[in-house]
């Protein structure tokens, strides 16, 4: 068998530990100590679990696996069907649940510390087969988090400080860990004759990744191929690694809580989301242009650097989603931008004479305090508000409240008429509602039961009709803040945050 590759951690692109120099003493020094602070910070954002966006969503998917772990049923509507949310990350939260009898939050955060130690974990090994310097993987990490743009952006699968902060506990976070673990054992096996065994593993590995977080799993699969590209293997390890990809296909036609093969139909539903992806570049990317600038020497060096292989894959996903219109291509986004961030933080403390790479040191160093600047907000989720300085105060964006409220009232598996973001958290808690708060694209009547929730919640709809629905789904709740339904034949018996109002229905 032979393998040819162009770079290890003791030759080529990263250089020798010897032959390439010491980094900086500040940055050796510096580096590691920022990087630790801003894990504190995040394992203290872990304790506070600031709610935005999908948390519901995740919470409600350990609450039915918790209660049916073999048939949970759809994870927002009373509805029997499959969800792609029901994954091999999920199923062992909700056996946790299930076991322990933690509350839900409770194992959300054991959820979030487990997947904030494997992306450092990930990030650490990953950085590792790219750089043998000390100070690599800290930099690396702080890169990550900090080179973003000058506008704090949140989304899912996208590692800046301020949206990491916030989707901590998501799969996403934990998929990006495993993907971190699967590049750098990919790495190893594409350099060393690795025997069968380990690239079905990596097979299998793959998969699961797939089947936790499907647009992180894209993001995985993109470095994947960087990998194999930028090794140059011979026949024989071409050969493992076809098995090992079949042997994922297996796993993912195997999984039986969704189809995952179905999901190639489901874009048509994601696209007007996922177009926000695209606007406003400069004010949430524009840092990464820094980390684009540090591929170039590396391509001067080696053409096929992983590296600018994986980017230049990244970029091609999410050029084509514009181009097409398949605006949840952008998604992919992470691909083009994490070999960047890689990059530059590699070229700070890489091989080379002395003045290219304290050059590349400072403008980084730059970069990394104008990108924490932008992201100081995040702080608000551990410091009281009080306390903060106002123009850090003024970059906080306070989470959501809770439907804690309502438990008293409302029990596991009733169902709540609601809309906007109290459809997005109820489910939370172990309630139904009737339309749900997210897409769904194995839920055949979520057009229909959209369209009964918002006839349900107009104006000038009749009692008569409002009955109908309450019938026809069963409802026995419902949640308002408009104040549209008093007077109605209602009875408010709870009342929250912002004017919301808990009604029972006769």
């Amino acid at each position: 068998m032979t393998v040819r590759f162009s770079s290890s951690p003791r030759s080529g692109t990263a250089g020798a530990r010897h032959a390439a120099g010491r980094p900086p003493s500040a940055v050796r020094t510096v580096a590691p100590v920022a990087a630790g602070l801003v894990l504190a910070l995040l394992a203290l954002v872990v304790v506070r679990l600031p709610w935005v966006g999908d948390l519901g969503m995740h919470a409600a998917t350990v609450q039915r696996l918790r209660h049916s772990p073999l048939d949970p049923g759809n994870p927002l509507v009373d509805a029997d069907t499959p969800s792609p949310y029901y994954s091999p990350w999920m199923l062992l939260l909700g056996t946790v649940a299930r076991v322990t009898g933690l509350p839900v939050f409770a194992v959300l955060r054991l959820a979030a510390a487990a997947g904030l130690a494997l992306l450092v974990t990930g990030v650490w090994r990953y950085v590792r087969t790219l750089s043998a310097h000390r100070a690599a993987p800290a930099l690396a990490l702080l890169s990550l988090l900090l080179l973003w743009g000058t506008t704090p952006f949140l989304w899912s699968g996208f590692l800046g400080l301020n949206s990491l902060a916030l989707t901590v506990s998501y799969p996403s976070t934990f998929t990006l860990g495993l993907a971190f673990h699967f590049w750098a054992w990919l790495t190893r096996a594409v350099r060393g004759a690795a025997g069968w065994a380990v690239w079905l593993g990596l097979g299998v590995l793959w998969a699961v990744i797939l089947l936790c977080h499907q647009f992180a799993g894209v993001v995985a699969t993109v470095g994947a191929l960087a990998t194999v590209v930028a090794a140059r293997p011979g026949r024989a390890v071409r050969i493992r690694w076809a098995a090992g990809a079949a042997a994922g296909a297996v796993v993912l036609w195997a999984w039986p809580y969704y189809d995952f093969f179905a999901l190639s139909g489901a874009g048509d539903g994601l696209e007007p989301v996922h177009r926000v992806l695209y606007g406003h570049p400069g004010a949430r990317y524009g840092l990464v242009l820094l980390g684009v600038a540090a591929l170039v020497p590396r391509w001067r060096r080696d053409h096929r650097d992983p590296l600018v292989v994986f980017c230049a894959l990244g970029a091609l996903v999410v050029a084509a989603g514009w181009l097409s219109g398949h605006y949840s291509w952008g998604r992919a986004l992470p691909a083009a931008i994490v070999p960047a961030q890689l990059a530059v933080a590699l070229e700070a403390v890489g091989a080379g004479r002395r003045w290219p790479r304290a050059g590349w040191a400072v403008l980084l160093a730059g970069a990394l305090a104008l990108g924490g600047w932008a992201q100081s907000g995040t702080l608000g989720y551990v410091v009281p508000r009080g306390a903060l300085p106002q123009a850090v105060e003024d970059r906080y964006r306070p989470p959501w409240t809770g439907y804690r409220w309502i438990t008293p009232w409302v029990r596991y598996g009733d169902v709540v008429m609601a809309e906007g973001r109290p459809a997005r958290q109820i489910p939370a808690y172990g309630p139904y509602t009737v339309a749900p708060g997210y897409p769904d694209f194995f839920l055949p009547d979520e057009a229909r039961r959209t369209a009964a929730t918002g006839t349900y919640f107009a104006e000038r709809t009749p009692e008569s009709v409002r009955r109908g629905i309450e019938r026809e789904y069963g409802v026995r709740w419902v949640v308002d803040g408009t104040g549209a339904l008093d007077g109605t034949r209602l009875r408010a018996v709870a009342r929250g945050p912002g004017g919301q109002v808990l009604y029972a229905v006769p």
